[in-house]
Formats: structure tokens, sequence, C-alpha cells
């Protein structure tokens, strides 16, 4: 006690009090500490139940939405973006909630104008009205922003009319004439331009354009000043671009040394390429595991590189109160389902309602959260888009061109091309005419006589001025950043053929809905296409992320970009298909066997309006039509598994005296030309998981009652004791039905009812048997197809007879087996 009280004398003291002191002041930390850790849990955990509770709402709303009859393998609807209530949306109302965009940006973007008389109307003007007003508010704004030509032009332009059958296109069409002069071809500059579009006097910008950008917005990011800076000068690009946030950057490093190492390794290139960019999650550039893209390149790589610019440049103020706006569902009075049902058949869905919405409405920002932050290159190609349509209605032609104009850089957009497949509505001539002259980069050619979708698309091909070539079906909504990623895989390889995700226009009310991941296309026998997702074990593999390209063994057909060249180097659609059907089969085929890829990319999404039928004529009937396109695919890219095509149902098409398919001559020696691999190699490398056995089964044919093999001796049927290693006793039952041993099938001769081996010939009726049928009764049985009533193979109880006899289920000597079944 006497040695502590003395190390508490003077400074000692204070030491000690020091020491209790940080003890205490310690325990009160650590005690405070806990009580926040806890409060941050708490807080946690209530963020946790709310989100749980959310989800649960919107789980429900889908099930409500799926019970009133949305039926669609693909889709899934989303309820989180988008206002799923019936109440009017409140002024303040952030766009963001819809857009994942910083809200009061995107708000100033779209302007602070008052909303037009029309628009407070609640958008139950006269769709033609609403238009007029649309375009007299646009045209105000766009003299005020300069983004109109500086030369006055002709307020109107004429629609270029095509005869097929009177001139063929020459190939010298179709060459690339981007550096030659353009003076001679008849599409005047229209006063009201396109948003951001250059006269089609002036020169495609390419990367002068993204540089102008570029310099405008660093000269705006080194102001200080606390107000939003006035843009006075620089493209409708550089405005849109500030005020979103995105900035474009390019790098100081040599050229040639990036090109080099950007080859070597991309993903490395990006992220050397701007210091200042941050490293996205996925970027577009990213490649596929084992894809190779050095061998395809298209141009020189260049080492500037941007983020995917989110544009929606509209006509107007949007109206948030409008029908169907932000992709929502809309609903019509019950006193107006009759006219609703009135005016469906004019294109298959709700016309009525369409016709409402508005023709530059907002839909939601569907995308992966991560390609928002995607890079791409800036001097991307340019593209012409194509629509073709016959008799489409009004409001979606317009939304779908809008959509295009309001969501695509100006730039990248070389010009639309709408191909009038001989319309007979009196609204898609002088009208549409009228309507379109508004925009210097729309432009309409007429086809004299109708000529079917796929002969349309080649019109519309021939006399495209852009790199690449964007086909789209004429009652889509492209989204948000739409078209960078296809032209940004285009541009890292010419051979690949992007395609969007296809999401869901909901033909009733107009909604639009999302998909599910990881879905591509592909086809089920007879050459049927569907949906289907990857295979978990394929997504696990390669370590995919829901925004990387997907492999896609059959494209849809509707919607996809493809460079040009490359286009006319794969012959383009085989001219002999008529009017529509099995052109997405042609094409997709053609394009993996001879050296190129399909791709669906999630980072690239269009709705488009899916409808119960076909609303559009054929000139002769539709099934027919069908069946003999696809005949001919068959018979030009399946090789020998052309018979599983036939044996699923169109055992009739190989009778041309029944159905002409036509010459097949220039489609076969097209595919020697271009030295496309086999069918066997496209099942193996491109569609592994397709089942597609050459023969529905093989081996020995065993007779249950005689307890013997059939045999051929000497050229004739007969019994034996079962000898696996005897080829005599081998039989192959193929998708044709026929009981095959070489060349040589059974078949059904006389009027005795006598059977003999004559050479396999598709055509004969004779020769084909029902085996392992639907009628589980007479599974079992081979059953003639030459007579309409059952009639059955049956061995001889003695002997080595076969006769043919009325089918009796438990008979034994009616019933055979063979070694191998593969398919039923």
């Amino acid at each position: 006690m006497m040695k502590v009280r003395r190390y508490l004398r003077g400074s000692g003291r204070v030491l000690a009090f020091v020491f209790i002191a940080s003890v205490i002041w310690l325990l009160f930390d650590m005690a405070a500490l806990r009580i926040s850790i806890n409060d941050v849990n708490s807080q946690l955990l209530k963020e946790r139940v709310l989100r749980e509770r959310e989800a649960d709402r919107q789980r429900s709303r889908v099930t409500q939405l799926m019970k009133r009859g949305f039926k669609n393998p693909v889709q899934k609807v989303d309820l989180a973006l988008i206002h799923a209530g019936k109440e009017p949306f409140d002024s303040d109302m952030q766009l963001s909630q819809v857009y994942r965009k910083g809200g009061k940006k995107w708000d100033q973007m779209m302007g602070d104008k008052k909303v037009n008389s029309f628009e407070q109307q609640g958008g139950n003007v006269p769709q033609a009205d609403r238009s007029k007003s649309a375009l007299s508010n646009y045209q105000e704004r766009a003299a005020l922003q300069n983004v109109t030509s500086k030369h006055a032009v002709p307020a109107r332009k004429k629609a270029v009319h095509l005869d097929l059958n009177g001139a063929k296109l020459e190939s010298s069409r179709v060459v690339d004439n981007s550096n030659k002069d353009t003076s001679s071809v008849v599409v005047p500059n229209i006063t009201p331009r396109s948003p951001g579009a250059p006269t089609t006097s002036e020169k495609r910008p390419g990367k002068d354009a993204v540089k102008k950008d570029v310099d405008q917005l660093h000269s705006e990011k080194n102001k200080k000043v606390n107000d939003e800076p006035e843009i006075k000068t620089g493209s409708k690009l550089s405005q849109i671009a500030a005020k979103e946030g995105h900035g474009v950057k390019t790098t100081s490093r040599t050229p040639n040394k990036d090109v080099k190492e950007k080859k070597k390794n991309p993903e490395k290139a990006n992220e050397k390429s701007d210091t200042n960019v941050a490293k996205p999650p996925g970027p577009t550039t990213k490649l596929p595991p084992g894809e190779k893209s050095k061998d395809n390149s298209a141009a020189v790589r260049k080492p500037g590189l941007h983020k995917v610019l989110a544009l929606d440049v509209t006509l107007t103020p949007r109206d948030p109160n409008a029908v169907g706006q932000f992709g929502q569902a809309a609903v019509v009075a019950s006193n107006e389902n009759e006219e609703v049902m009135k005016r469906w058949d004019e294109g298959h869905f709700n016309v009525f309602l369409s016709e409402q919405i508005p023709v530059d409405r907002a839909i939601p920002d569907t995308r992966p959260e991560t390609c928002a932050q995607n890079l791409v290159h800036d001097d991307l190609p340019s593209t012409s888009v194509i629509f073709c349509f016959v008799d489409e209605v009004w409001s979606t032609l317009l939304r779908s061109v809008h959509s295009v104009l309001n969501r695509s850089p100006p730039h990248l957009l070389k010009e639309i091309i709408l191909v009038d497949d001989f319309s007979t509505k009196d609204y898609l001539k002088k009208p549409l005419d009228e309507y379109m002259s508004q925009f210097a980069k729309v432009r309409i050619i007429r086809l004299k006589e109708r000529q079917g979708l796929i002969r349309a698309r080649i019109a519309g091909a021939a006399v495209a001025k852009g790199e690449v070539l964007t086909f789209l079906d004429s009652h889509v909504e492209c989204n948000v950043g739409w078209l960078e990623p296809l032209l940004e895989r285009i541009y890292l390889d010419r051979k690949k053929v992007p395609c969007p995700v296809i999401e869901v226009i909901n033909d009733k009310d107009m909604s639009y809905m999302l998909v599910d991941n990881f879905q591509r296309g592909i086809f089920k026998w007879p050459l049927v296409f569907g949906w289907n997702a990857l295979p978990k074990e394929y997504i696990r593999k390669n370590n995919m992320t829901i925004s990387d390209p997907i492999r896609c063994p059959v494209m849809a057909g509707g919607l996809f970009s493809i460079d040009k060249k490359y286009f006319y180097e794969l012959g383009t659609y085989d001219p002999g298909l008529d009017v529509w059907g099995g052109e997405n089969m042609e094409i997709s085929f053609k394009i993996w066997m001879c050296g190129g890829e399909i791709e669906i990319i999630p980072c690239s999404r269009v709705g488009h309006i899916f409808r119960g039928q076909n609303p559009y004529k054929f000139p002769k009937d539709r099934q027919k039509t069908v069946e003999r396109n696809l005949a001919r695919v068959a018979e030009v890219w399946l090789d020998e598994y052309k018979d599983l095509f036939y044996g699923h149902g169109y055992h009739h098409l190989q009778n041309r005296n029944v159905i002409d398919i036509g010459n097949l001559t220039e489609q076969i020696e097209l595919r020697k030309k271009l030295k496309c691999k086999s069918f066997k190699w496209y099942l193996e490398n491109v569609y592994p998981d397709m089942v597609a056995p050459l023969v529905k089964a093989e081996g020995l044919v065993f007779n249950r009652g005689l307890r013997k093999c059939l045999a051929v001796q000497e050229g004739f049927l007969s019994f034996e004791i079962c000898d696996l290693s005897k080829q005599s006793q081998h039989f192959n039952y193929t998708w044709m039905r026929h009981i095959r041993q070489k060349n040589l099938c059974v078949a059904l001769q006389g009027t005795d009812n006598s059977f003999a081996l004559q050479l396999c010939d598709n055509i004969k009726p004779e020769q084909r048997w029902i085996h392992k049928s639907a009628n589980s009764a007479l599974a079992e049985h081979l059953i003639t197809e030459l007579v309409s009533h059952h009639m059955c193979l049956e061995a001889a109880p003695r002997g080595d007879s076969l006769h043919l006899n009325p089918c009796e289920p438990s008979k034994a000597f009616q019933k055979w087996q063979f070694t191998h079944y593969y398919a039923q």
C-alpha cells in the first residue's frame, strides 16, 4: 500500500486519473458503437422486410395478370419498373422511376414547357390532329435549337416506286456509295428534320462528329458556374450527352499500339483507353469464351470509347398522364368494347386503344443495370433501318418510326427506309408521304405489286446507303440504348449478326412487358421456330452474366442487324422464297454454316406486338406457301437430315407433281461457292442439345409370334434365327416410314397382298409403314399407309411368308420389335 501511495503522489496521481478516464471513455465509446450497429442492423432488417413485402405484392400482381390471359411462354412482367396503379401520375413524378437516370437531369432534357392543350385534355384528341400539333410544336423547338437546315428545301418528297418485275435490281445498285457523290439520288432535304439528323448532302460525321461532341463536353466541364451551362454550339448529340452525364472521352495513347493491344486483349484495351472511365462490370466489347474477331474485322480498330448513349428525344414535353405512357397497361371504358372488337381485325390487336397512345410514348428501360455503363467504340458503322409493311396500322407504324428517330444516336442512323409492299389502305399513300416528309432521314419505297416480306426486304437493302442493314418489323418500339450494342458487335466482327431482345407489347392493353433472361431462338421439327432458355450448365460453364451476348441457333427473323457487304456475300435471302415463312430458318442456317454467328444482345431491347394470327393476305394459300418455303430450305441446307423435316408430317411435299418448290440450282451452287459446313456440323457445334437421330429405329426386326427375325436372302424376304452378326438381318425404320436395308425397302405389291423388296422411293405410299404410333393398342404393329382402314403386316405361323391382314391388337404374329429405338 505504501508503494501504491508513493506512485499516486504528484504526477503519478495525474497519470492514474487520465488512465481511468480513458478506460471509462473507451467503455462509453464501445457502448455507443454497439447501439449504432444495432440501429444499422435494425434498419437493414426493416428494409429487408419492406423489400420482401414489395416482392410479395409484385408476385400477386403478376399472378393476377396471368389469370387475365396474357399467355406467352417468355413473358414476365416486372411491375417494379412500371407504374401499376390506375391513378394519374403526380406532376412532380421523376422519370427516373421509368428510366434509370438522374431524375432532374432527365426532366431538364425533356423540357419544362407546358403541356399542349390536346395533352391537357388527356389525349382524347383524334390521332391525326395530335400528330399535327406535335409536329408544329417540334418545328418551333427545332428552330430554337438550331436543328433545322440552313438552306430552304422542298416541303415534300416523293416516294420511290420500284417495279421488281420490270427491271431486275442490278448488283451495281448495292455497291457501297458512302464515298461517292449522291446528288443523283432523289431524296431532298426537308426543313423539319429528325432530331439531330444531318442533311443528305452532309458527309457521315463518324468520329469527327464524336470528337466535336467530346470537345464540347470537355469545354462545358471546365466551366465553373452554378447554373447549368447553355450549349450554343455543337450537335444535338452533345447537348443530350452532356445533360445525360455520359462523358465521351478519347485516349492520348498511340493508336497503333492500342490497336495491337486491343487485338490481343480487348478487355485490357478497354480498361486502359481512358483512366477517367470506370471499368464496367460487363462491357459490350467483352467477347464470349472461344470467340475470335480478328479474322472477320470490318475496319481498323480505333482506341476511342464512350458509354452507350441512352437517348430519348420527344417531339413535345411528355404528358405523364397520356394513355399508355411509360408502357403502362391502358384500359377502355365498358361502352367502348364494341368499338374495340369492331376494329380488332384491322391489325389483330387493339387498334382502337393504340390510336389513343402517343406516337412517341416513353417505355421503361428494361436493360440489365450494367448495360448503361458498357463502352462502345466512337467510330461505329452507320446503319439503314428498313421497315417493310403492307396495310400496317397507322399508329403502330408511326410509333415504330418515332422510336427509332428518338432513341438512336443521329450520327449512326443513316436513314430509315419504309418499303410499302403494295398496301391498299388510303392513309398509307399520300397522308403517309406528307407525314414522313417532316423527317429528312425517312424515305418511302413503294413496290408496284405485292412481293411479300422477303423480296420487300431485298428491295430495301438494294437502295440502302448505310454500312449496316437493320431490319425491323413495322409494329415495334425500340428502347433506349438499343442501337449501339448491335453495331458494336458488327464492329468487332463483321460476320456477327446481332439481334435485340424482343420484348412484348401486349396486343390487348398495349402494355410493355419484359421477358425472361437467357432466352434464345431455336427450332423443333419440322422447322418450327420457338424460344428456349439456355441450359444452366452452359451458363455456369461460361460464367455468363445477364448482359453477355447469347449464341442463338435460329433468329426470330423480324429484328436483326447485319453488315451490308456480308449480307450480299451470303446471297441475301433466297429470292425463290415466297411472301413470308421459313426465311428466318434459311438465313440462320446460312449464317452459321457459312462462317458467321448469330447473337442475342441483352443490352439491346425492342418491344414487339405479338398477335394471335397473321393479318396479311397471301396471293396463294398461306399454308402451302410456308410449306413450299420450308421444303426449299430443307433441300438446300439440311443434307441427310431433311428426312426429319419430311417425316414430321410433310411426306406429301416429296411429290413434285403436287407442289413445285422451284429451281434450287443457284442456291446449291452458292453453298458450294461459300464452302459452307454440313448440317451435321451445325447440330454438333451450334445446337448440340437438339435431338436429331437419322433413323427412328434400327437393328433386327423380331416377330413376337414366330420368335424369328426378318432377313433378306438373294433379294427376297425370309425369316431366320435372330443373329446380330448377320448384316442381312439389319434394317432401319426411317423418318419416311420405310423398313429399309441399304437402298431397298419392304413394299406391298399386287392385288394379292404379296410383299417384295423395291428401290426406296419417298413418293410411293406402298413403301410406308406406321410403327410405334400414338395408338397404344397397335403400337408394335406395322400398319400400311396404302389403304384407309387398318391393315397390318403379319408373319405366317409356318414358312417364310408375309401377309397383310386386318389389325388385331392381341395377335402376336402381327407384333414386331426393332433392336434400338431413337424416336417415336
